[in-house]
């Protein structure tokens, strides 16, 4: 009797510190986004900053898998709704941001961090799936972006100048370097996805 007491104290013991520890890396992947929101270069001619948020977005997702990836990124916006400094710091933060400028692009990043996410997680975790990956979740990034730019600006043409030409060779070498990055730690087995 005392023996199955054990077992059953031993696993819920190490199912609560399993989840805490899930908890643990998705609130530390909202942080990551958040200090490479902080590396921000505002551009003269549009009202979208280049800053290292995608990146860390798609590294996020690469690394941990649709679901935490998710999670991580609604945890994300979730802090910046309540007014933690997260966002890049040339919006006004908080909910206007989400309606600003670049709130089209912010309120994709979960979908963005699950379609990587989902991508690593069928098949080989080779640089080319993980180049693919970042390709396809920038596309779902950019529509977003786009989209949102255009309602704003009443054209389309418009959100596509503010929001795209300006950014496509830096959205390359992110989501090079995130792909690099994030085959790295998944095949050295850092990451369990």
């Amino acid at each position: 009797m005392a023996r199955m007491a054990t077992n059953t104290l031993s696993s819920s013991n190490s199912r609560a510190l399993a989840w805490a520890r899930q908890v643990a890396i998705v609130v530390s992947a909202s942080l990551f986004v958040a200090l490479c929101a902080r590396v921000t270069l505002p551009l003269p001619f549009t009202p979208v900053p280049l800053t290292l948020q995608n990146f860390a977005v798609l590294l996020v997702g690469m690394t941990l898998g649709s679901k935490r990836g998710f999670a991580a990124l609604a945890l994300y916006l979730a802090e910046g709704l309540a007014g933690l400094p997260v966002f890049n710091p040339t919006g006004p933060g908080g909910l206007a941001q989400l309606l600003g400028p670049t709130g089209g692009f912010l309120m994709v990043y979960p979908l963005v961090a699950a379609l990587a996410g989902w991508i690593m997680e069928r098949g080989r975790k080779s640089f080319l799936r993980a180049s693919l990956a970042g390709f396809l979740a920038e596309i779902v990034l950019f529509s977003g972006g786009i989209t949102w730019l255009a309602i704003l600006t009443h054209s389309f043409a418009q959100a596509v100048r503010f929001g795209l030409y300006w950014f496509v060779f830096a959205e390359v070498i992110k989501v090079m370097a995130a792909a690099a990055v994030a085959v790295r730690l998944r095949r050295a087995n850092k990451v369990d996805a």
